[in-house]
């Protein structure tokens, strides 16, 4: 029997594959040009199994079918989210990336191999998700659309065989630890030289299982970073452990020398017990993407007669924009929409941590993932499956960690150039202590490479980084794009918008004053009909206090943004906004209405004369106070910075505090303030509702959206605000500069670890069993501390 040149497994004599799959798969991969893979791999894949037929895999090209996992991303572009089965090593990722680069109309993949997902984009005229899955189960593998029960099959099926590979070195190390120990405390003659060697065969067997059960993932990882001309963390501890114990087996084979098998097993027990609590870190910050994707219920009850409250099930994933959906009391919000009952009252803990439930009025906005906490209602959909406000929560905080932040990277580079440091000592210290003492050249260059902690080094970020994303989601601050924690750490100064961010974002039209013939009645309509469908929160009021009155029709609608709107009615050139904007068409002085007031003034006027202004009243968010005062004690300045009038801003900023203030800012002044404080050294994070503020939100080296503001698919900003608690940002300041704390303590302790390691071991003061203890120590220290940033 011959072995099968794709999976290993014993082929038929004189065949060179298993079985046909091999054949078909090995003949692909050589065919399209990517037979580097054999030479890439550090392990065998699995045997290819039969897929999917054409017509089952055609059944993903359907619209209906495609709506569950798919979404469109403008331009014709649909993108995915894969799970990928079968794939055992970074090899496997970087052959299906190859394989679908070559697949027509696929824009781009990203593979993961440590999450076992992808992210593919692809032409929706020029290919078919059909033709994707097809190529990838070519190759070997299998394809399916994302779910999150079949992704925590695969990671719970990897923690069972780490658990597995950290018991069986347990096991071993304790055993071997027994044979050795009276080698330790037998004075010279006590042992006999027959039972010297059967301590030393019992310790070779018992490592034998360690070795080769327990410590694969370091060979593996090792050669694979070896094929890739790189050098990876592993190669150091590969060295070490393969060297080690050849050199013990040798002498135990030949009777004399030392025998560290001890060493061996400790070793690589202390290192598997530092990758199971790395995994367990990972696990925990991974929580807060498995929290959104339980929160939309996967039936849904699509109303048939609202009268009698009859309704059909179906899945959640199918709702349409226009459905009417019945949510009885207990029961999960399954799509986004706008309330059709007269109220409702929801839960919105697990979205935005409101622990108190939430009133809501006909006409209002609920969110998907809401829980219904009263009477049944019925709500029209605006938003479902991938366009949910929570699936796009999810999305982008997928992609955040999908990506590398600029600490994570320098992080790496760093471990590279110090395993290539670590492996010169290793030779320098061999060729000197030849020279020397040929005796004790072999352990002491052992010794250099398992004392040595580039795991410390290359875990001190990565796994601190990990961590803290968790933890910002658990304060209710999502975090979307790579290197947010990083910025957010070393900001300076915080700009705040007030409406919607300082304030509830809520506010209610108070009084409503008319100048000349015109009543009051007819400017509040007006006002109404110039912002309807506005998102804008003095919009929304406007709207709100018109109720049923009968609107004037607009003729033209052109919004400013930051300033007000323009309009033509019945020939007419309408503006509605701040005085300025307002007075610059009106061409006349400013009437004199509410002075000093603390609300935002809305001013109406037409050519050449005003027609109104109204007054709306808003609350400040509770705990406003308390966050200028915590981002003050954490020694960044404030500064508030928004389009309203100057008086209702300046009423604000003195009962807050706040000395920096600039009013009446469009977003471009905003944006340019930005700028200016920059150009001065600041590091800035902006604040806003993500209403009018894209442009100072892309200036700021930090942006943070207020989750209850503009739609959340259009907010670009870094972060969002989940819970519009102010408290909660001073929280995810304190966590990001603890976060830089821990990664500076975690990079400071393995670089004077090894400064003083490295030298002691070169010198002979330092044996492989306390190296391997000092080692894992120091990786296991710098996982602990990581994980201190939890709660």
């Amino acid at each position: 029997m011959a072995e099968c040149l794709h999976c290993g497994l014993p082929a038929p004599a004189g065949e060179r594959f298993c079985c046909a799959g091999c054949e078909a798969v090995s003949s692909f991969i050589s065919g399209i040009g990517l037979a580097d893979y054999y030479r890439l791999r550090q392990a065998l894949p699995a045997t290819p199994v039969p897929g999917a037929s054409r017509a089952e895999l055609a059944l993903y090209d359907e619209p209906l079918t495609q709506s569950r996992f798919a979404r469109d991303a403008g331009g014709g572009v649909r993108e995915a989210r894969l799970v990928i089965e079968g794939m055992r090593c970074a090899a496997c990722a970087w052959l299906i990336e190859n394989v679908l680069a070559r697949t027509p109309g696929v824009r781009s993949i990203e593979v993961n191999y440590s999450t076992h997902s992808a992210r593919l984009a692809w032409d929706a005229g020029t290919a078919r998700v059909s033709e994707v899955f097809a190529a990838i189960a070519r190759a070997g593998y299998k394809a399916w659309p994302h779910e999150e029960e079949r992704l925590a099959a695969i990671k719970e099926r990897e923690r069972r065989v780490l658990l597995r590979r950290l018991l069986v070195a347990a096991l071993g190390m304790m055993q071997v630890m027994m044979y050795a120990f009276p080698a330790y405390i037998a004075a010279d003659g006590e042992m006999t030289p027959d039972a010297a060697s059967l301590m030393h065969w019992s310790g070779f067997l018992l490592t034998l299982p360690v070795i080769g059960y327990s410590a694969s993932p370091f060979f593996r990882g090792a050669w694979r970073d070896l094929a890739l001309a790189r050098l990876g963390m592993d190669v150091p501890v590969a060295l070490g452990l393969g060297v080690a114990f050849a050199a013990s087996a040798l002498a135990t084979w030949r009777g004399e020398g030392a025998v560290y098998f001890d060493s061996v097993t400790m070793f690589v027990f202390l290192l598997t017990l530092g990758r199971f609590l790395e995994q367990r870190a990972r696990a925990s910050a991974g929580l807060a993407l498995q929290r959104l994707a339980a929160l939309i219920p996967a039936v849904a009850l699509r109303v048939t007669d609202e009268k009698s409250l009859e309704s059909e099930p179906m899945a959640a994933a199918l709702l349409r924009p226009g459905d009417r959906v019945l949510v009885r009391s207990g029961d999960a919000v399954p799509a986004d929409g706008v309330l059709a009952s007269e109220e409702a009252t929801l839960g919105e803990a697990l979205l935005s941590g409101e622990s108190r439930p939430v009133a809501r009025a006909r006409g209002e906005r609920i969110l998907g993932g809401s829980v219904n906490s009263g009477v049944p209602f019925i709500f029209t959909v605006t938003h479902a499956g991938a366009d949910t406000m929570v699936a796009t929560i999810r999305r982008m905080m997928e992609t955040a960690a999908d990506a590398r932040p600029r600490w994570v990277e320098a992080a790496e580079r760093a471990s590279g150039y110090f395993v290539a440091f670590v492996l010169l000592a290793a030779v320098a210290a061999a060729l000197a202590w030849l020279a020397y003492d040929p005796s004790r050249a072999l352990w002491v260059a052992v010794s250099v490479l398992i004392v040595t902690c580039p795991c410390a080094l290359s875990l001190a970020t990565p796994v601190a980084m990990t961590v803290a994303t968790g933890e910002m989601a658990r304060v209710n601050v999502v975090v979307t794009r790579a290197g947010a924690i990083e910025a957010l750490a070393s900001v300076t100064d915080f700009v705040l918008d007030k409406t919607g961010t300082l304030t509830r974002g809520e506010p209610r039209l108070a009084e409503a004053i008319a100048f000349g013939a015109t009543d009051a009645a007819a400017c509040v309509a007006l006002a109404a009909a110039m912002g309807k469908g506005s998102a804008h929160p003095l919009d929304r009021a406007l709207a709100s206090a018109a109720g049923a009155m009968v609107l004037p029709a607009v003729e033209r609608r052109e919004p400013h943004p930051g300033q007000g709107i323009e309009a033509r009615i019945d020939g007419r050139r309408v503006r509605i906004g701040n005085a300025a904007f307002v007075r610059s068409l009106c061409a006349l002085p400013v009437p004199q209405a509410w002075p000093g007031t603390r609300d935002t003034v809305v001013w109406l006027a037409e050519e050449g004369r005003w027609l109104g202004a109204m007054r709306c009243a808003d609350e400040l968010r509770p705990g406003a106070r308390e966050l200028v005062q915590s981002l003050r004690e954490q020694g960044a300045e404030v500064h508030l910075v928004s389009g309203d009038e100057a008086e209702a801003v300046h009423a604000v900023a003195e009962i807050l505090g706040i000395e920096h203030v600039e009013a009446r800012a469009s977003p471009v002044r905003k944006q340019a303030y930005v700028r200016a404080m920059q150009l001065r050294g600041a590091r800035v994070a902006m604040v806003g509702d993500g209403v009018n503020d894209a442009p100072v939100l892309g200036q700021a080296d930090v942006s943070i959206a207020m989750g209850g503001g503009a739609d959340l698919a259009q907010v670009r900003a870094d972060a969002v605000l989940m819970s519009n608690a102010p408290a909660d940002l001073a929280r995810a300041l304190r966590l990001a500069r603890r976060t830089r704390s821990v990664i500076r303590q975690n990079i400071a302790w393995a670089l004077a670890y090894n400064l003083v390691a490295i030298p002691l071991a070169v010198a002979g003061w330092v044996t492989p069993l306390i190296a391997g203890i000092g080692m894992s120590a120091s990786s296991l220290l710098v996982v602990g501390n990581a994980l201190r940033l939890r709660g």
